[in-house]
């Protein structure tokens, strides 16, 4: 029995195609990311040391504010009058740790050359900012006036430091 060659042919073919073509599907989506963020601000300082005072000259010392907000938020840094009964913000005063009722006025600017009061009344006497991509240090410049004559003792006081945003 003779077998065709075209058969032949044809049956190779058969044998080594698969036996069936697969074709490939996809589908496809998509999906929506979201964040807000918020305006957001910390605050730290560091402490005001004015070391010994003698009545005969001024005492002068610095301390840093330093703030980290969101980029582009502006806000205000306002320092209070202090914890001593009857301070200002415009006349702070420490007290006396042993002799309790001892004060000594200091005062707390915004300026190197100690001129503008640094007070707690947005829009009068706090320092305006915008925050950026780096934290902002604002420096306090503090003076104890001379001629002070108070009791001999260690004095102190606590700034309250408020960022309003």
């Amino acid at each position: 029995m003779r077998i065709p060659v075209c058969f032949l042919v044809g049956a190779t073919i058969a044998v080594l195609a698969p036996s069936s073509v697969v074709m490939a599907a996809t589908a496809t989506t998509s999906f929506l990311v979201t964040a807000t963020v918020l305006k957001f601000c910390t605050v730290l300082a560091t402490p005001l040391a004015f070391g010994n005072y003698t009545s005969s000259a001024d005492a002068l010392s610095t301390s840093t504010i330093t703030v980290t907000c969101t980029a582009g938020t502006g806000y205000n840094i306002g320092l209070n009058a202090g914890a001593a009964a009857g301070a200002t913000v415009t006349t702070r005063q420490m007290s006396g740790t042993t002799v309790t009722a001892a004060r000594l006025d200091y005062f707390l600017y915004s300026d190197s050359g100690r001129t503008t009061n640094w007070g707690n009344t947005v829009g009068t006497d706090t320092v305006s900012l915008t925050a950026g991509a780096v934290p902002i240090i604002s420096t306090v410049y503090g003076r104890v006036p001379a001629g002070q004559f108070v009791a001999p003792d260690a004095y102190l006081d606590t700034i309250g430091v408020t960022v309003t945003y």
